[in-house]
């Protein structure tokens, strides 16, 4: 009887683990093959809210992972988009560089394959009216171009991602709500960025945020960055934390 209750008990708590595992979810754009991740909320909702994952530069990775899950245990149903594609996944930084700066300049690309992955999040069990993008460096810079899209979102969050755009396009009304986490003393995005953001989004008439986080250069939310700020980019664990904890409010306030 001893026996048959321990098998019992590890069945229930395989059976739970399970539930909460991130999916393989292969979907295409055209003839190419792409690989996203889809996980479901532990508790059940009405409204069904779902968070969109922008990974950064490199693509899919252990921090985009661990994000899916960490929202899956908060309620979300919960997608990490592929934005490269099979066979087009970066090994080192100099080819991040080229496949995030690939999208940066055809801007039209990104949109489809957030879109892409809009929709498998939608197939997930998410409601296509309860969706919030979030990204990080790169990805960051996607959830801002989500909502600069029109995508069918409620808000954006960028983790230190990229600010600026092409200043030829118009600046065309914005109904997302946008959170932008930023490092005080991140580099990568020049002042100028930053101030052409701003401006950008008043002509927008958007309702947006933009927190400053002392002592953070560029992907301070990123652990295998280390922790040396002289290299321009390196983990913060305090505003990592801070910053996950604004992104938590800023979920609860906007989704339904």
């Amino acid at each position: 009887m001893k026996n048959t209750f321990f098998v019992l008990f590890g069945l229930l708590l395989f059976s739970n683990g399970a539930f909460a595992q991130l999916k393989a979810v292969k979907y295409t754009d055209g003839n190419q093959k792409l690989n996203g991740l889809s996980i479901g909320p532990k508790k059940g909702s009405k409204t069904k809210p779902g968070i969109l994952i922008l990974p950064a530069w490199k693509g899919i990775d252990a921090h985009s992972k661990q994000s899916a899950e960490k929202l899956s245990k908060m309620g979300y149903y919960a997608f990490v988009a592929d934005i490269y594609g099979e066979g087009n996944y970066p090994i080192n930084t100099q080819e991040a560089g080229k496949q995030s700066g690939f999208y940066k300049s055809n801007i039209a690309n990104y949109h489809r394959r957030m879109q892409l992955a809009w929709d498998q999040l939608v197939k997930s069990g998410a409601n296509p009216d309860n969706i919030v993008v979030i990204g990080y460096c790169f990805g960051g810079t996607g959830a801002l171009e989500a909502a600069r899209a029109g995508m069918k979102i409620q808000g954006a969050v960028s983790f230190h991602g990229g600010l600026g755009r092409d200043a030829s396009r118009k600046n065309i009304p914005i109904t997302a709500e946008i959170l932008v986490l930023h490092g005080a003393d991140d580099k990568y995005v020049p002042a100028a960025e930053v101030a052409a953001f701003q401006e950008e989004m008043r002509d927008s008439k958007a309702d947006w945020e933009m927190i400053y986080y002392s002592n953070s250069v560029h992907a301070f939310t990123e652990i295998e960055a280390g922790n040396d700020n002289s290299k321009g980019a390196a983990y913060n664990e305090k505003a990592a934390k801070r910053s996950w904890e604004r992104m938590n409010s800023f979920l609860k306030e906007v989704l339904k």
